[in-house]
């Protein structure tokens, strides 16, 4: 990430989007690959269909934002070497704009592969790539407080290496 932490982007990001674009701070999720920037509209009031109005606020948003976005997105995929997607809350309804859906190669053995094939065969996923993505999906739902966990003593780690001696041998 060209030597910026997580918090950094954040700070670049709330310093570099116009004020007026969300009612609080956005939310930045950095990993290895992509930046994701998701800030909360306004929701609109006294409208019957909640989700409908919500919906198309997002809408709005993402057509009137559209050409700041880009840019935006394009210094910050130069300075930080990640593409960069937008994601917008409106009341209860959310949605990602252009999010990266990015392969990742893993080596199973018959009794994990058994396991995807279960759920393919039953109709809980369509390939053993969408079982294998729900498996991680249900294990950051259920186990969301110890990951949260591993990822700030994993920060501490990070903070502490890039602290230390310049001159380290490799």
């Amino acid at each position: 990430m060209n030597g910026e932490s997580g918090s950094q982007v954040g700070a670049w990001f709330a310093g570099r989007l116009p004020g007026e674009w969300f009612v609080a701070a956005p939310e930045v999720s950095v990993d290895r690959e992509e930046i994701v920037v998701t800030g909360e509209v306004a929701a609109p009031e006294g409208v019957e269909d909640d989700a409908a109005a919500q919906a198309g606020r997002i809408r709005r948003f993402r057509e009137d934002t559209r050409q700041q976005r880009m840019a935006i997105a394009d210094e910050a995929e130069e300075r930080f070497g990640r593409k960069v997607a937008w994601g917008v809350r409106c009341g209860q309804t959310s949605q990602l704009f252009t999010h990266l859906a990015v392969p990742v190669m893993t080596r199973l053995r018959q009794p994990q592969r058994k396991v995807l094939d279960t759920l393919v065969d039953a109709g809980v996923a369509r390939s053993r790539s969408d079982a294998l993505a729900w498996c991680v999906r249900l294990v950051g739902e259920n186990e969301g407080e110890w990951i949260d966990r591993m990822r700030e003593a994993l920060a501490a780690v990070h903070e502490v290496r890039d602290s230390g001696p310049v001159g380290r041998a490799g």
